[in-house]
């Protein structure tokens, strides 16, 4: 019988379903903890095996989606015609670019079309002054023109050049066309190498 003015004891709570104080629990979540060091494993090896993949084929997708880019209009960056030593005359026209990077060596493809004058002062300014074109000489090979779709055939009147020069200094294959004399249709790589 309660006394008055005293407050029932709280009854305990049952324990229905509550497997803690048993040891129940612990049987029950022993399966997270090997699930999430798998995670905390798997995960990292997973990226780290997909960065790999992308990085193996990486280079070969750089070179063929530079290849698909082909030429680039107008005029190289400063940066460019700095480093590879060669710029384009001015008021010249059909003027592109396309640039390729290695390991062992970079090059600058540079096409323009420009006036016999000046296709003279800039074959002496980049090539020496002892640089002369050789009537019927194509000096880039079918390779490298294929890169960028330059095509190097017969029924043109085709002249060309190099300037070669010593390690870091780029050289130059330069190739033109003088189907129209006064008008040269003017082919340059500039190669470096480190």
């Amino acid at each position: 019988m309660e006394q008055p003015g005293r407050a029932a004891a709280p009854e305990p709570p049952e324990n229905k379903g509550d497997t803690t104080a048993t040891g129940g629990g612990a049987r029950r979540h022993r399966w997270l903890k090997p699930v999430i060091i798998f995670l905390l494993i798997a995960i990292p090896a997973g990226y780290l095996y997909i960065s790999a993949m992308q990085s193996r084929g990486g280079g070969e997708s750089k070179k063929e989606q530079a290849a698909a880019t082909g030429l680039e209009e107008g005029w190289p960056t400063r940066l460019q015609r700095r480093l590879y030593e060669v710029s384009v005359p001015p008021y010249a026209e059909n003027v592109a670019h396309f640039e390729v990077n290695a390991w062992k060596a970079s090059s600058l493809y540079l096409q323009f079309t420009t006036t016999r004058e000046r296709f003279d002062k800039w074959l002496h300014d980049y090539a020496g002054p002892d640089a002369e074109l050789k009537d019927g000489e194509v000096t880039i090979d079918e390779d490298e023109a294929s890169r960028v779709g330059w095509t190097f055939g017969d029924g043109h009147r085709w002249a060309g050049t190099v300037h070669e020069q010593d390690r870091p200094k780029p050289s130059l294959e330069i190739t033109a066309n003088l189907d129209n004399p006064d008008f040269p249709q003017v082919y340059v790589i500039s190669t470096t190498t480190p």
